[in-house]
């Protein structure tokens, strides 16, 4: 049965999970309800993708919540979208200690309200110490991240603190926003669409993809388990060919 898949069964350990969650507004028109209730329905089902990850020993999700190209969404759905956002924090912050979870959220926070800024910091504070990390991308882009990282480093140079013929991937990669966990090894996308988006652009260099028709509001803990179930089955390679893989393990470098 599908529902009794575990990552661990894997040649290639599952660690991290990153999902971009579609679907929401066309799963609420379908019912004729407002788009906004397609959003709160979603908010349910990051509880079931946490809950998903605890049994599948998957110690990081990161989940696309908001983009940078999302503000040119009608206002009204924005407002919607950043008040959801400030209810879900305040409701699920004590539920995440209890858990011992750990939230991060990655983005420019400059356009959120203070209330907002604050929230979410208190959150990160509060939940520092979780061993599974759940990272929310909100107002975030791939472009953004790399931008921000080539900034950073612009700096460095600017100050003598770093030569320019010392910036490598490895340098560079310090400077993104989840450079202290290891990149995603799967990603799903949910409502049919086959593309990433502008969604952990550097990260997902070597993530398998996976897309599935099914509605953000629908991806409940089967579909969770059937998207893991297909990971299970894909050997990653890295670059080399099947033969030089040890017992089809991808190479230790990409394990750290």
């Amino acid at each position: 049965m599908v529902g009794d898949t575990n990552a661990t069964t894997s040649p290639h350990p599952l660690r991290h999970v990153a999902i971009i969650m579609d679907g929401n507004n066309r799963w609420a028109r379908g019912r004729g309800l407002s788009g906004i209730a397609g959003h709160e329905k979603g908010v349910e089902r990051v509880r079931d993708a946490m809950d998903s990850c605890a049994r599948h020993d998957i110690q990081y999700l990161t989940m696309f919540a908001f983009s940078s190209e999302n503000w040119a969404r009608p206002a009204a759905e924005v407002r919607g979208l950043m008040s959801l956002m400030t209810t879900y924090l305040k409701k699920e912050i004590p539920e995440l200690c209890t858990r011992g979870i750990r939230l991060r959220v990655i983005g420019e926070r400059s356009r959120f309200s203070e209330r907002l800024c604050k929230l979410i910091a208190d959150g990160e504070h509060r939940t520092r110490n979780g061993t599974m990390t759940l990272t929310l991308a909100v107002d975030y882009g791939g472009r953004w991240d790399l931008a921000q990282a080539a900034r950073k480093l612009a700096l460095k140079v600017q100050a003598g603190a770093l030569r320019p013929q010392d910036i490598d991937e490895e340098v560079l990669g310090r400077q993104l926003s989840l450079a202290d966990i290891p990149p995603p090894d799967l990603c799903i996308r949910t409502a049919g669409e086959q593309r990433i988006s502008n969604f952990l652009l550097w990260q997902m260099a070597y993530t398998e993809l996976y897309f599935t028709p099914v509605y953000w509001p629908d991806f409940d803990e089967r579909a969770f388990d059937g998207a893991v179930a297909e990971y299970n089955k894909r050997q990653r390679r890295f670059g080399l060919s099947a033969e030089q893989l040890p017992q089809g393990r991808p190479p230790e470098t990409q394990l750290a």
